[in-house]
């Protein structure tokens, strides 16, 4: 059996909600991210880089979530989880690593820096945030999922991210009307909700 390794609602959630979404068999291990875990010998045999995700399969071990995602929504084709036409499918990597490389970076420097970023620092890391928030906003999420019609993981890896701006008061309703209905709209999935108890957290409410 696979073996995912996670952070409560740390963007591993993402792959945790793939694993859900598609009804697989896997094992979820947690890693305190607080309590340093992710700097055991043991998690670095794992994952040298520190951090998570990480997946463990019979061939080796997988990470990032834009990796992790679609090689679950792969071994379970039945579940559509990613577009079967190769340009839409592009597409939809394209989205993901946008969202691994430009918009989660621009949100741990606003939300989880150490020492916290205040000031003019602050203003300017969150004008960054707002920046990448309307262009989700207003060009890159189709509505109502990432791709339209069709949920795919990407829908989930968004979710994580608004999550966080819903939880930090940044995802303002007038400001980004579709994505907070997109993240109501996913964290009320069965598979969504079942990756969050799993994980020890709830929804978050508008």
């Amino acid at each position: 059996m696979v073996k995912l390794y996670y952070s409560p609602g740390a963007c591993a959630l993402a792959s945790h909600i793939a694993f859900e979404e598609a009804g697989a068999d896997y094992e979820a291990v947690k890693i305190d991210l607080k309590a340093g875990e992710q700097k055991t010998p043991e998690y670095l045999a794992v994952n040298p880089a520190g951090v998570t995700p990480a997946l463990e399969t019979d061939q080796g071990v997988l990470t990032e979530n834009a990796v992790i995602m679609p090689w679950i929504a792969d071994r379970h084709p039945e579940k559509n989880l990613v577009p079967a036409e190769p340009f839409a499918r592009a597409r939809m990597n394209a989205f993901n690593g946008w969202a691994a490389a430009s918009l989660h970076p621009a949100l741990s420097r606003l939300m989880f820096s150490r020492p916290p970023v205040e000031g003019d620092a602050k203003e300017a890391a969150l004008k960054v945030v707002n920046d990448k928030l309307t262009l989700a906003e207003q060009h890159l999420l189709k509505g109502p999922f990432v791709m339209g019609d069709q949920y795919t993981v990407a829908d989930g890896y968004l979710s994580v991210f608004t999550r966080w701006c819903r939880q930090a008061g940044i995802l303002d309703e007038g400001r980004y009307p579709k994505l907070n209905a997109h993240l109501d709209q996913v964290q009320a999935r069965p598979a969504v909700q079942r990756a969050l108890k799993a994980q020890g957290i709830e929804p978050v409410g508008g």
